[in-house]
């Protein structure tokens, strides 16, 4: 079975809508939850203050976080995976890139280098929606490996070596096979 790449595809990628509602959303929880206990409790002592520097410190800690998520563009150019952004303006190439979560508008994503760093991205249909589809088609169809490269006849595009019983390498002519 032949197997064809996905067609090159540029998304740009940057902070995200819904991540910053989920880290709100997870922060106003935390303070609920310690404002009924403050509510609740009958004498506050240490642990209730505590638990308000935790919740102060959760909160500004997603706030950074969330101000600094990597922008920049995620690039397929047909075999490899590369991040473009200013800090990596050339783009390096070899990123291995995992689906982590879809949720058929959104995706997130986890590119590793060859060092294994990794890198969390949320992509958004509503950045780039004609895009969006060939973003799909790309994350998730099966590559085949850049080294092997066929012809559109499923042939090699190089002929290969044919070694013999006695151990003499004949070249091979891939057009003068016939099917």
């Amino acid at each position: 079975m032949i197997t064809h790449n996905a067609p090159p595809v540029v998304y740009p990628l940057g902070r995200s809508r819904f991540q910053g509602w989920l880290l709100l959303g997870l922060w106003l929880a935390g303070v609920l939850l310690v404002l009924s206990w403050l509510h609740l409790a009958r004498q506050p002592g240490w642990r209730m203050a505590l638990a308000v520097a935790a919740v102060c410190g959760a909160g500004a800690l997603a706030w950074v976080g969330w101000k600094k998520v990597p922008s920049g563009r995620l690039a397929w150019d047909g075999e490899v995976w590369r991040w473009e952004s200013q800090a990596y303006q050339a783009g390096v190439a070899g990123y291995e890139l995992s689906v982590i979560a879809d949720f058929q508008h959104m995706l997130l994503l986890r590119l590793q280098n060859p060092a294994r760093a990794g890198l969390w991205l949320w992509a958004e249909r509503r950045v780039l929606p004609e895009r969006w589809l060939d973003l799909r088609r790309a994350v998730y169809s099966p590559h085949k490996p850049a080294g092997s490269s066929r012809s559109l006849d499923g042939m090699p595009a190089e002929p290969l070596p044919a070694v013999a019983v006695s151990g003499h390498e004949f070249p091979v002519d891939a057009t003068r096979i016939k099917p």
